[in-house]
């Protein structure tokens, strides 16, 4: 067997291997020490020799030392020891993502169909029934952002949460990328060896905060890819009045607020993150080219998991602790013959 590369993957158990059978053996002394102070108690010396004459002290230790031993492999099969090395094809494959999406009133607008917001759903569902093979995570955000949907390998329960975002799923208007952003490197593990952020939105960025907090993510290892949705042209919004009918929305000054993709914003957005941008388009062929830009930075940083990474061997001294829990009961404390004068 090749032990080369041999290490514990959660080496903090070892603590378990080395503390609690000195635990338990202290705990067996003691016992010991109460059974002889009761016996003595209870019977004179030489009549104390005449009850335990069939009792075997060695058989006792030997059941003790298997339970101590017991836990020493315990505590080894849970700091997962690892030797040998299997290679692994695709980085791409397990890594986690954070979707960004955008929820603000400018979404509905209809330049593309069925409409802006309706449309990224479809495409971000469809992408990760079909191309997502590890956890995915969901941030809604307009003036505020909130975690939806946290990094989970259930794709059914972030299907359920996407379709049931709309406009109103943020109760604080305005666009605030800087803050949707700053959420989703808030949801992504820590301990992540990249972070892979997947802003969906028409880049309307009313805050002015998307770059900022992008060059400030950057320095922690955040990947954003940005997918702008709607058309340059762009068109009017349209929302509905009090009377429930739809009409045409107005600024302040009375004038028709027409909403437009910025991809000037989006891409500065991507490009300080090491990311890249792209338009969302009618089939979400967007999304996929970002999968391939992930692959294309997988292999231009040297990262991808076709490295070798260490085997498991945890079920060794797993096996150990079972067979040695199942023979302890199986060995009596009683001498095997009984010697009379």
């Amino acid at each position: 067997m090749n032990f080369a590369d041999f290490h514990f993957a959660e080496p903090r158990w070892l603590w378990l291997a080395a503390v609690a059978p000195v635990m338990l053996a202290w705990l067996h002394g003691r016992a010991a020490q109460k059974r002889r102070e009761q016996l003595a108690q209870m019977a004179s010396p030489q009549f104390v020799g005449q009850l335990t004459a069939s009792h075997s002290p060695a058989r006792r230790r030997g059941k003790e030392m298997l339970l101590l031993l017991g836990l020493i492999f315990a505590g080894l099969a849970l700091a997962r020891p690892q030797w040998g090395s299997v290679e692994n094809g695709n980085a791409f494959v397990g890594e986690d993502i954070v979707f960004v999406l955008d929820c603000s009133l400018s979404m509905t607008t209809s330049d593309v169909l069925p409409n802006r917001m309706q449309r990224a759903k479809f495409a971000l569902l469809d992408f990760v029934k079909r191309e997502s093979h590890g956890r995915v995570g969901l941030v809604a955000f307009a003036g505020s952002a909130f975690l939806q949907c946290p990094l989970t390998f259930d794709a059914g329960a972030f299907e359920e949460t996407l379709m049931s975002l709309d406009e109103k799923a943020i109760p604080i208007p305005g666009t605030d990328i800087g803050r949707a952003l700053n959420e989703a490197n808030r949801a992504m593990d820590k301990n992540a060896r990249r972070k892979m952020v997947v802003l969906v939105t028409d880049g309307e960025d009313l805050e002015k905060s998307g770059i900022v907090a992008a060059k400030r993510l950057a320095t922690n290892g955040v990947v954003v890819f940005t997918i702008g949705v709607g058309t340059p042209a762009g068109k009017e919004i349209q929302t509905l009045n009090a009377a429930g009918q739809m009409e045409l929305l107005h600024d302040a000054k009375g004038e028709l607020v027409r909403s437009q993709l910025d991809e000037k914003t989006l891409q500065e957005i991507a490009q300080a993150t090491g990311g890249s941008y792209f338009p969302l388009g009618r089939l979400g062929d967007g999304l996929l080219q970002v999968k391939s830009a992930m692959h294309a930075l997988d292999a231009a940083s040297s990262a991808r998991q076709s490295a070798k990474r260490g085997m498991d061997r945890f079920y060794v001294p797993l096996a150990v602790f079972v067979l040695l829990l199942a023979a302890e009961p199986l060995i009596g404390t009683r001498k095997r013959k009984i010697s009379t004068t």
